[in-house]
């Protein structure tokens, strides 16, 4: 089984390529479905944000190619230029871009932290269509756990940088005062409420928020002392606006050229600065060819993000240690599942054994053997039995020269000093115990009762 991590990002595509290959909300769990039957994996899920897509999966390793030829057929990509845009991660590799991601390290805006919702909104729906149960499943939670401990432990998430933010910080360079500024902001989620929030933090006069359904427009407005309005109201309170943002998932533009040009006429021309954060894009290309508009998209933000990074590069070298370490926890947890058959075959066998022994005894007390004698055939037996594979196998390990094997079982049983060489005490403790078993008659009674030496240092 091997994990996969396959995607595009702002730094691998242009805007218009992860246009393409976004994926909406309201489509993720067919998707997810649908995916999973062409993969053929054993898990799938799918992050979509607007700086990435990513496919998460685990299975032979030709899944990830089936991954890339499913993306681009869903998507009507040509699967070779596709590809010349995507990372692919596997295994270990996998696990720990899935953890810088969770912890915001890879993104646009170093340490934003709505990517870890994003990341958990992608697991919960993955969950509910049924696409992820086994090996994927554990990974998110330890991306999970990792992301936490970083939040807590560094200051990655102190100070407020994201791609919200990043847009507030450009409207403050372009208005002298943001107490005369009235804002639109087109959309109610997570990164709309986050632009909101900041506008209020920086003394922005007014807000409207317009969103598709108008009561959570008013639920985002109460939060923030703002006004709700349909989206279908935009036309007609587009021309009061000075700063438009929007971040929606809507597939097709919600703004266009020819409603922007009637709000500038009624505005007398005065300028709209304009940013649209979402992908695919919101506000058509077009209307950033209009005078007095001023029009940004998310790739225009990041020469306004870089000014902000170096707030957080020691938080991202702590992460980076932090990440490593959850990486070796889960290398750990794989390595102590990989055993965990070993050990039930080995309580199996051994359970066998005791109940052949006991079974034994139990005879033996039936007919009439005195409890004291039963005993010390129970306990003789039992150790012949389990003690005859293991110093069977030393006695060959020591034959080959093989004192790793040695060493390895003084360790595990803690029998001698580290530096004591036991090649020849097992050597001969195979021998007496081959022999000692070869002893017992016909009836199950052994002709000696007792121990002898060699018995007694085997069975310790």
């Amino acid at each position: 089984m091997t994990l996969i991590a396959l995607g595009i990002n702002h730094r691998t595509a242009a805007l218009e390529t992860r246009e393409r290959v976004a994926f909406a909300p309201e489509l993720m769990m067919t998707s997810l479905q649908e995916g999973l039957i062409r993969i053929g994996g054993e898990d799938f899920a799918i992050l979509s944000t607007c700086n990435r897509t990513e496919l998460y999966g685990s299975g032979d390793v030709d899944v990830s190619r089936a991954m890339l030829a499913w993306l681009a057929s869903e998507r009507g990509l040509d699967e070779t230029e596709l590809e010349a845009s995507c990372y692919i991660h596997q295994g270990d590799a996998a696990v720990q871009h899935m953890m810088k991601v969770a912890c915001g390290l890879d993104s646009m805006v170093l340490g934003e932290p709505q990517i870890l919702g994003q990341m958990k909104s992608a697991f919960a729906v993955a969950e509910e269509a049924g696409t992820i149960s086994g090996p994927l499943h554990q990974v998110f939670q330890q991306v999970f756990a990792t992301a936490k401990r970083v939040r807590t432990e560094t200051a990655i998430g102190e100070n407020p940088v994201s791609v919200a933010y990043a847009a507030v910080s450009l409207a403050q360079q372009i208005f002298s005062s943001m107490q005369d500024v009235h804002a639109l902001l087109i959309g109610a989620g997570e990164t709309v409420e986050l632009l909101a929030r900041h506008l209020r933090e920086q003394g922005v006069g007014r807000i409207t928020v317009a969103n598709r359904t108008l009561s959570r427009a008013q639920e985002m407005a109460e939060k923030f002392s703002a006004d709700a309005i349909l989206l279908s109201d935009i036309h007609d309170r587009l021309h009061e606006a000075d700063v438009v943002i929007s971040s929606t998932a809507s597939q097709l533009p919600v703004l266009g050229k020819g409603a922007v040009e009637s709000a500038l006429k009624k505005r007398k021309h005065k300028p709209i600065f304009m940013v649209d954060i979402a992908v695919p894009r919101d506000i058509e290309p077009e209307v950033g060819q209009l005078d007095d508009i001023y029009l940004y998209t998310v790739d225009d933000l990041k020469s306004v993000i870089e000014v902000n990074l170096r707030q957080r590069e020691d938080a991202a070298d702590q992460a980076e240690v932090i990440i490593d370490e959850g990486v070796a926890s889960w290398q750990k947890q794989l390595r102590g599942q990989s055993v965990a058959s070993t050990i039930r075959a080995f309580r199996e066998n051994l359970g066998a054994v005791r109940d052949a022994e006991l079974d034994k005894a139990l005879a033996a007390l039936s007919q009439g053997q005195s409890s004291e004698q039963v005993l010390r055939q129970l306990a003789h037996g039992l150790t012949n039995k389990i003690l005859h594979t293991p110093t069977t196998q030393l006695k060959k390990a020591s034959e080959l020269g093989n004192q790793a094997h040695i060493r390895w079982t003084q360790e595990l049983f803690g029998l001698l000093e580290p530096d004591q060489d036991i090649t020849e005490d097992y050597a001969d403790g195979a021998d007496k115990l081959d022999d000692t078993e070869t002893s017992t008659s016909t009836t199950g009674t052994p002709k000696d009762n007792t121990l002898n030496d060699s018995d007694k240092q085997d069975g310790q």
